[in-house]
């Protein structure tokens, strides 16, 4: 019995440890009580039922035990079955932690992977003003998409380091890259909020989203930032990321780094920030545009007491300190409105405010020569062929010109000032005023040496110098004349100036026929006359004479077809009158054959570019080629030359004070929607266009030589009292021959032309005279109007143009 209880009560739980010591005594000692009574039993045999009785009572005393060993093995079913649940469960915590220990190493595995993609270099390499320098080295302006100016850590005081420290990241000499506590309590937050709430950035993290433009708001992209601190931390040097940190930095109002913020905010260097001025830098960080001293000036002295706070409670400074800059007032400068242009900054040298169009030219003609990388990264010296002195001339005469034709009695349109007025309350308004465009640009190398795009570059960017098309009008007939020179024509040849008679262009089946700006038709006059006086019948029959297709060919060669396509000028007999449009920029160009014995030389505004080592990673070539044969280009100069005598449509160039050798042209369009004026002297051509953004008439009688030459003549006097512009002779041929011609046919005149009076002498470019005598009749003086043009004589610039195109 005994060795059958205790054999039965092993395997117990310890749950159940004292009930089965109480057992064990009992048994025990019922066990002994059972042994002296069958001795007894020996003895005295007569009580025998008694014993029955007694092993009776003996068997209903054991049973209580089976009793509880029963129900001993039913708590212990379901203490088993808790014991499993625990297990499994732990099981389960010990598989989930080794997987998440397992994920975040490939978690870390993989955005380690991608941040060994990116480009260290990049970290250093911040993005710095470009500065922009006229022909003769002085500064015009800075360009750059985001404004900074890279300051070495010496340079930057030390009460700003001490406070960046103290708000943005107090372990930042301690740690690797990361703040895995801020991480955690961050990761807590965010799992709590469901969302991107808070952040545990460092400097580093701060520094690898800036470098890389990180801006997603998202786990993935903190994992990113984390990777990637790693790497610049194993990259560079304590220090350096504190360096690259303060010169990257956003701090509000368009300024970037400790340097250009310290600068536009207090007006002196970094390295002179007080302590008070420290700590608002430091404490805008986090929302530079909230905080913003400029515009919410208290909030950012909030900011200042939170950052003096932290300093004390890190012991960076004394209770002391720290009362004496909240006690003393920060002084903030007031904001310069045209910091709004935040990738141009001006130069305070000499430039008056309409050169941001030259600055806007020259941004657009970068992103034509340089990568975007490196335009962004900036850095760069970019040195231009303006001169400043020419262009503050430029500007000046386009406003004063304009603004006094604005104060002539009945103008008819809103005034610059009277625009102002309202667009200071309602800035979106389109400028509607009267306005100019001005190209000048240097005979010997195609520069330009200024240009005037409008006139207020904050009202409008639009530059109408170099992109707005115009009809050209009456500037485009030097060339009309030029190619019929080239063709037979003479100075001298009659051309008739009556209406032009229906089907007399024999190629064009319309009944069209244009007006003389007066109105009046003077019959036969030499054909230099019909350019003096710009006639416009004169003008169609000396195209005829040159050929629609010859004229089209020198438009679209001279730079006026704006793409190389001769389908981009419509063949028609009113382009013999300049009606095309073309950018002023173009026409100049054009006119520089003249002065250039027919040489056209690419313009060109940017002439040199040095990135931040001072290598030249730019030089501008030369690009030139024959529009005009020598010949022709003179022949057409000296009737130009003519227009500014007496007599010509720009003789008040004299009057005006301007006497220098020059040759010019004046345009009128239809209904004075366009007054230009077009001249040149042997060192410049310049080109003045007048007229409203939405063409209509500008005044009645606003011929171009009363608006635009005036322009034009205020700026040549300047350019003529500067040595590198002062006028000399115009180019001369040494080849002229005296010849006698025919007016009628051009061709050498024969005894026929004498007896009925067509014979004159003239001095003619010795390649341009005739090679055959007139054969004419000369009868009537229309027959001369009918006098076909030869189909199988090519003229020069058919030859040319066929030269050209075997090259290519």
């Amino acid at each position: 019995m005994f060795f059958f209880i205790k054999r039965k009560s092993q395997p117990r739980d310890e749950s159940n440890k004292i009930f089965e010591d109480e057992d064990w005594m009992r048994l025990q000692v019922r066990s002994g009580s059972g042994a002296k009574k069958k001795t007894a039993k020996k003895k005295t045999t007569k009580k025998k039922p008694a014993s029955r009785k007694k092993a009776a009572s003996k068997k209903k005393k054991a049973s209580p035990v089976k009793r509880r060993k029963n129900k001993g093995r039913s708590g212990k079913r379901r203490r088993g079955c808790l014991g499993s649940l625990l297990r499994l469960a732990f099981m389960a915590i010990v598989l989930g932690a080794a997987s998440g220990v397992l994920l975040l190493f490939l978690g870390i595995w993989y955005f380690d992977h991608q941040a060994a993609e990116f480009d260290m270099s990049k970290v250093g390499s911040m993005p710095r003003e470009s500065v922009i320098y006229d022909r003769h080295g002085e500064e015009i302006g800075r360009l750059q998409a985001d404004r900074r100016t890279v300051v070495p850590l010496k340079k930057v005081s030390p009460f700003f380091l001490d406070a960046l420290l103290a708000r943005e990241d107090k372990r930042f000499y301690d740690h690797g890259g990361i703040d895995y506590r801020g991480v955690a309590r961050a990761f807590i937050r965010n799992i709590k909020d469901r969302g991107v709430v808070q952040g545990a950035s460092t400097l580093t993290m701060q520094l690898a989203r800036n470098s890389y433009e990180l801006r997603e708001r998202s786990f993935k992209r903190k994992f990113l930032e984390m990777a990637l601190a790693r790497r610049i931390e194993a990259t560079y040097s304590k220090d350096e990321i504190l360096e690259f940190y303060v010169n990257r930095i956003f701090l509000g109002s368009g300024l970037f780094g400790v340097e250009k913020a310290s600068q536009a905010y207090f007006g002196h260097a970094a390295a002179d920030l007080s302590l008070g001025e420290a700590a608002m830098l430091a404490g805008i960080i986090r929302a530079p545009n909230r905080f913003s001293p400029f515009r919410h000036y208290q909030s950012a002295l909030e900011e200042r007491d939170m950052v003096l706070e932290r300093l004390l409670a890190e012991g960076m400074i004394t209770a002391e300190e720290k009362d004496k800059a909240e006690r003393q007032a920060v002084k903030v400068k007031k904001q310069n409105p045209k910091s709004l242009f935040s990738w141009f900054k001006k130069s305070t040298k000499k430039a008056p405010s309409t050169t941001a169009a030259v600055m806007g030219s020259v941004r657009r003609e970068l992103r034509a020569i340089m990568g975007k990388a490196e335009l962004e990264s900036g850095g760069l010296e970019i040195h231009t062929t303006i001169d400043l002195q020419l262009q503050a001339a430029a500007e000046r005469a386009v406003e004063l010109r304009l603004r006094a034709i604005e104060n002539t009695r009945g103008y008819p349109h809103r005034t610059m000032r009277q625009f102002e007025a309202r667009w200071f309350k309602k800035k979106q308004e389109k400028p509607d005023y009267l306005q100019a465009a001005l190209v000048m640009i240097d005979n010997e190398n195609g520069a330009v040496r200024a240009m005037v795009g409008g006139r207020n570059y904050q009202h409008s960017q639009y530059n109408r110098a170099l992109v707005g098309k115009r009809t050209v009008g009456s500037v485009f007939k030097p060339l009309v004349y030029a190619a019929a020179f080239e063709s037979g024509t003479f100075p001298g040849t009659l051309i008739s100036d009556n209406p032009i008679r229906k089907g007399e262009i024999k190629w064009h089946s319309g009944n069209w026929s244009p007006r003389n700006s007066d109105g009046k038709y003077l019959g036969l006059q030499p054909a230099e006359i019909g350019l003096i006086r710009s006639r416009n019948t004169m003008s169609v029959r000396v195209g005829e004479r040159a050929g629609i297709d010859t004229v089209r060919e020198m438009a679209i060669h001279a730079g006026l077809s704006g793409s190389g396509s001769a389908s981009k000028l419509e063949k028609s007999p009113q382009l013999y009158i300049g009606n095309m449009s073309a950018t002023l920029e173009a026409v100049t160009s054009a006119y520089t054959v003249f002065p250039n014995e027919g040489y056209r030389l690419r313009p060109y505004l940017i002439d040199s570019i040095k990135d931040r080592r001072n290598h030249m990673v730019y030089q501008n070539r030369q690009v030139g080629y024959r529009v005009l044969t020598p010949a022709a280009a003179w022949t057409t100069s000296q009737i130009l030359e003519k227009v500014m005598a007496d007599g010509g449509t720009g003789s008040s160039a004299r009057k005006l004070g301007f006497t220098a050798p020059s040759g010019g042209k004046t345009g009128t369009t239809n209904d004075y929607q366009d007054a230009w004026f077009l001249g040149y002297s042997s060192r410049l051509t310049g080109g003045v266009w007048v007229g409203l953004d939405q063409p209509e008439r500008i005044v009645d009688h606003g011929y171009g030589s009363r608006l635009a030459l005036p322009i034009w003549v205020e700026v040549m006097k300047v350019a003529a009292k500067m040595k590198e512009y002062a006028p000399g002779d115009l180019p001369d041929v040494s080849n002229l021959v005296k010849v006698e011609l025919c007016r009628i046919s051009g061709k050498l005149a024969s005894a026929n032309c004498r007896k009925k009076g067509k014979a004159y002498q003239s001095k003619v470019p010795g390649t341009l005279v005739p090679r055959s005598g007139c054969s004419e009749a000369h009868g009537a003086a229309s027959k001369q109007q009918k006098r076909p043009v030869s189909k199988s004589r090519p003229s020069f610039f058919s030859k040319l143009k066929k030269v050209f195109s075997k090259k290519q």
